[in-house]
């Protein structure tokens, strides 16, 4: 049936933001909420982020929605495997640094929906440009633990448009020790697509904790 008019539902208040249509199909299909999630695929880069993020909370879009960054990273520090989680402390990129919220309640929840699975905390860094060799260890002596290219450019952006709970959640795909050749090596159904398939409940564990208690 039909929504009378004035009467609509309102857009998803939890906004899980992704660049490739490999992450959003991974996110989509794991399954476990029956909550108002919404997964939008941004497109690849901080600008492709920034725009589909604008569009998705900007006017009739979900003003008050809690946002997560999420997808695959490239590891910074020794000792990371492809599968492991990595939950921001922070994001960074040259724009700055956002403080992410509720990092402990995420990192509990991804801890129970992933037992035994590794989850490093720390600042996520971003870049415009797919990072390699010397260019990862020199991020790395800055302090990050892990790069992507969408991460900061979402929060901020999401940040632009309103106070609300933010955060970013990572899959390593590839790491010091374990480098990825080329992104189309993703479609073999590695372990990192398994994982990024079992964290939206987490996610959503996330958001009623944090966003809920303020209404």
């Amino acid at each position: 049936m039909g929504q009378p008019r004035g009467h609509r539902h309102p857009e998803p208040p939890l906004l899980v933001a992704c660049a490739l249509g490999i992450e959003q199909v991974a996110l989509r299909s794991g399954g476990g909420v029956r909550g108002p999630v919404r997964v939008l695929r941004t497109g690849m880069g901080p600008r492709a982020a920034e725009m589909a993020v604008a569009r998705a909370l900007g006017p009739g879009g979900a003003p008050g929605a809690g946002v997560i960054a999420s997808g695959f990273c490239a590891g910074l520090a020794p000792g990371m495997h492809p599968g492991d989680l990595v939950v921001a402390e922070e994001t960074r990129d040259a724009d700055g640094a956002t403080p992410c919220s509720g990092t402990g309640v995420l990192v509990a929840a991804l801890s129970r929906a992933l037992p035994g699975r590794t989850v490093h905390t720390g600042p996520l860094t971003g870049s415009d440009h797919v990072v390699r060799g010397p260019e990862r260890a020199a991020l790395r002596a800055g302090g990050a633990i892990a790069v992507d290219m969408e991460s900061a450019a979402t929060l901020r952006t999401a940040l632009c448009h309103g106070p609300r709970p933010v955060a970013a959640v990572r899959v390593v795909v590839d790491a010091p020790e374990h480098e990825l050749v080329r992104i189309g090596t993703l479609r073999g159904g590695i372990s990192a697509f398994r994982v990024l398939r079992a964290v939206l409940p987490a996610f959503y564990e996330w958001h009623r904790s944090l966003l809920l208690p303020r209404r």
